[in-house]
């Protein structure tokens, strides 16, 4: 496995009532009693990186070790199905249209790298006391085949840069709503849910998904999940329950951990039937509005996927090589400090003037010149394709029919095609005339 460095480490089990036990590891030894029903845990003092294998030495009357561990970062990563994503799948798909993102289709065959260490949260083994050290494996073979995809690709990233070793943690449902990753009570405490019924199961998985993690130290959470909401229609809901979740997990970790989230990929929603809600061109960007809302917590960030579908059909695009590069890109940056571009560009403010919308946006260096993918109206409320420049380090939007405009949107639709990228990435979908802003509480 993978152990975190330089914070405090946990290390528990059980044997019989009153017995005394030994943990050794790394040079140090600590000692406990356990108690009345035999449960017992130690603290180790935080270690320093190590990519050489160590031995853990737990004696009582019996002896366990614990061998070839490692010392360097552990990441979570949750969500549904596209974060379930097993790296198996590379070797089926057809080949991407979008060739400069690469494809790395043979990973599975070529991984050899034992700095990486994976281990996958299989929910009916999780809470047997034996199961969690089996379950970790390096990175290779059959163990990778059934492994996050996502997660693969961050850890393959953030190792190659840092030259450390990385664990990954992958704890994920297909098709799960985001309900029950949370639990009961943290619903019950945050205002928003005051008095209403919470749907879609709160609270299922979390006791067996996440809570018998949360005593792991680890750096840090990737999410990748909202489908199964988006196709309820939702909106600011989705903001406050996000919002719980983030607020959750970092209380049951006792860490302000680092927060990375996957805006949901394109898909044709307006194409699907539904039978209990009217699904329209608007259901997606209003989707990625809510998930955008969460930015306003500490230590949160989010990257954007509208470039990568090659198909609208498909609600499991490929391309999660690249899902995963770009989640590690805002690790590099934020997490572990490192002076990289890492995200495209993310709306601030605009600005009306002599018929012509100013925008400023975080991000941003020199785009294309010309740019696709905006739309403006006036008082009228119609939007009309938009001609865009770079210029000042600001965008120019106006419209020849549109003499004085009220509201911007950029790719504002569940197939984006605009070209608006800065230092590689594209820029998150936003509109001017946003509701949540002032409906989304972060306290």
């Amino acid at each position: 496995m993978v152990l975190q460095r330089e914070k405090p480490i946990n290390i528990w089990g059980f044997a019989s009532p009153s017995e005394k036990i030994e943990v050794t590891f790394a040079g140090q030894s600590k000692t406990t009693i356990t108690d009345k029903t035999g449960n017992w845990s130690v603290i180790l003092s935080p270690l320093k990186t190590s990519s050489k294998p160590q031995t853990m030495t737990i004696s009582g009357s019996n002896k366990i070790e614990l061998t070839n561990i490692l010392v360097g970062e552990v990441w979570v990563c949750s969500g549904q199905s596209n974060m379930e994503y097993a790296m198996r799948k590379l070797a089926k798909i057809p080949k991407p249209k979008n060739e400069k993102l690469g494809f790395p289709s043979d990973e599975v065959a070529k991984a050899k790298n034992n700095q990486i260490r994976i281990f996958l949260v299989n929910r009916k083994q999780l809470n047997k006391p034996d199961s969690i050290h089996k379950s970790w494996a390096v990175a290779q073979d059959s163990a990778l085949r059934s492994f996050s995809a996502v997660g693969y690709f961050f850890a393959k990233e953030v190792q190659e840069k840092l030259g450390i070793p990385v664990g990954m943690i992958s704890s994920a449902i297909p098709g799960s709503a985001i309900e029950p990753w949370i639990s009961e009570d943290a619903f019950a405490q945050e205002d928003y849910f005051k008095n209403q019924k919470v749907s879609n199961d709160p609270g299922k998985f979390y006791p067996t998904m996440i809570e018998p993690l949360t005593k792991f130290k680890i750096k840090g959470i990737l999410w990748y999940q909202g489908e199964t909401n988006c196709f309820l229609n939702e909106t600011i809901s989705y903001s406050y329950k996000l919002k719980t979740l983030v607020n959750l997990w970092r209380k049951a970790w006792g860490e302000q951990l680092p927060f990375y989230y996957v805006q949901i990929a394109p898909f044709d929603y307006s194409k699907q039937k539904s039978d209990k809600v009217v699904l329209t061109p608007d259901t997606e960007p209003n989707f990625w509005e809510a998930q955008q809302q969460v930015l306003r917590l500490h230590n949160t960030g989010i990257i954007s996927t509208s470039d990568l579908n090659d198909n609208g059909g498909d609600l499991h695009p490929t391309y999660k090589w690249e899902v995963g590069r770009r989640l590690a890109l805002l690790a590099l940056a934020k997490t572990y400090n490192q002076q990289i571009s890492f995200s495209g560009p993310i709306y601030k403010t605009v600005n009306f003037k002599d018929g012509k919308a100013v925008l400023d946006f975080d991000y941003l260096k020199t785009p294309n010149s010309s740019l696709t993918g905006f739309t403006i109206a006036g008082s009228d409320g119609k939007f009309v394709n938009a001609d865009a420049i770079f210029k000042d380090g600001k965008v120019i939007v106006s419209a020849k029919d549109v003499k004085e405009p009220k509201a911007i949107r950029y790719n504002w639709t569940e197939n984006p095609s605009g070209n608006f990228y800065s230092n590689g990435l594209p820029a998150l979908p936003f509109r001017t005339d946003n509701p949540l802003i002032n409906q989304f509480k972060t306290n």
